[in-house]
């Protein structure tokens, strides 16, 4: 039983952590007006906005917050903090602000560095600070430094909940620290304080999609199993029917092995050898013939070429026993620069074995 509520509870914190990522990275990319409220003295900040709908008069606008509270803020300060992007850019005395040197590969792992380092730079532990740093500057030595801006979280917690109470959608915290070419500005802080409604929604939508991708699995894995039995009965059948056909076949092969090794034989035996044929006209033919081509078609052989006596070859070729009817095909003819007659003579071929019975 503790193992289900372990296993359930491990469950729901994943879920809020799906819910809380989407809500982060669906935040990133909409279109929500930025607001900055610069500290002045006396808890008075002045306003300025980013954006083509903030009207000019916004830029001498004025917030009061007292003891974490709203004092005064004009209508039109109230309509451009609601549903807005808001830094707060807070007095660099609020805050400890120490440089940090480091070697140079350490820029890779500023974040786990600088956590580890904050309770000996300021009071305060990690948890409990608000605490950013500046972009690494490069130092002889193959070093770096950072300058780390901290303050206490209890501090800003109050200024936080003040503006979110005017509507903000998301407060960033921020502080000037001294830099190369001027002060830099560093983000101690970022907290989106209407995400909670948010959270829950997608929570909630998380829920059911997972509930429908389960419910789509199991029916996917019951068709499966209905679908793959079927399948198992059908191919046990075919395997079945083709062991029979094999049987068939393999009965039949062996009826038939001893007439179709006759009939090859046979063949063997009755058609022409075109290797037996050149041999025997190598045999035959005088030594001033020159065969230039020669065609066998079934049992017919046609040789060319070029000889000093054609009617003699023949003579010759019907003297074989591998060879009957020979005659010319085409006329024989000379020309002044060949040293022959040019002969086409076509004749039948003979089988020379019987076959085997």
């Amino acid at each position: 039983m503790a193992f289900l509520q372990q296993t359930a509870d491990g469950f729901s914190r994943f879920i809020d952590c799906v819910a809380a990522k989407i809500v982060a990275i669906l935040g990133r990319f909409a279109a929500a007006r930025g607001v900055r409220l610069i500290e002045e003295a006396g808890g008075t900040f002045a306003l300025q906005t980013s954006g083509q709908e903030a009207p000019a008069s916004s830029m001498h606008e004025r917030l009061q917050i007292q003891d974490g509270k709203v004092a005064a803020a004009p209508a039109s300060v109230t309509a451009l903090l609601r549903r807005s992007r808001t830094e707060l850019v807070l007095r660099p005395d609020r805050f400890v602000i120490r440089p940090l040197e480091l070697p140079r590969r350490a820029a890779e792992f500023l974040d786990g560095i600088v956590r580890a380092q904050i309770d000996r730079l300021t009071p305060w532990s990690a948890g409990d600070a608000a605490f950013g740093w500046s972009a690494p500057a490069d130092l002889p030595g193959d070093r770096i430094v950072v300058t780390v801006a901290a303050t206490a979280r209890a501090m800003v917690q109050p200024l936080i909940n003040a503006l979110a109470g005017l509507g903000a959608d998301a407060i960033a915290v921020s502080t000037l620290v001294p830099g190369e070419s001027g002060p830099v500005a560093v983000k101690v802080l970022d907290e989106r304080v209407r995400g909670a409604d948010e959270v829950r929604r997608v929570r909630r939508a998380v829920v059911a999609v997972l509930l429908a991708a389960a419910v789509l699995a199991g029916a996917a894995i019951a068709a499966d199993v209905i679908v793959g039995n079927e399948l198992d009965a059908r191919s046990a059948e075919v395997s079945r029917r083709v062991t029979a056909q094999r049987a068939l076949l393999r009965a039949g092969r062996d009826n038939a092995r001893d007439s179709g090794l006759a009939a090859l034989e046979r063949r063997r035996h009755e058609t022409p050898s075109s290797v037996i044929v050149l041999e025997v006209l190598s045999q035959i033919l005088p030594d001033h013939t020159f065969v230039t081509e020669l065609r066998i078609q079934g049992d017919r052989m046609q040789v060319i070429g070029v000889t000093r006596d054609a009617p003699s070859l023949i003579r010759l070729i019907e003297q074989s026993s591998h060879f009957t009817r020979a005659t010319f095909f085409a006329p024989t003819t000379r020309s002044p620069s060949d040293p022959g007659e040019h002969f086409h003579i076509e004749a039948r071929i003979e089988p020379v074995f019987t076959p085997r019975t």
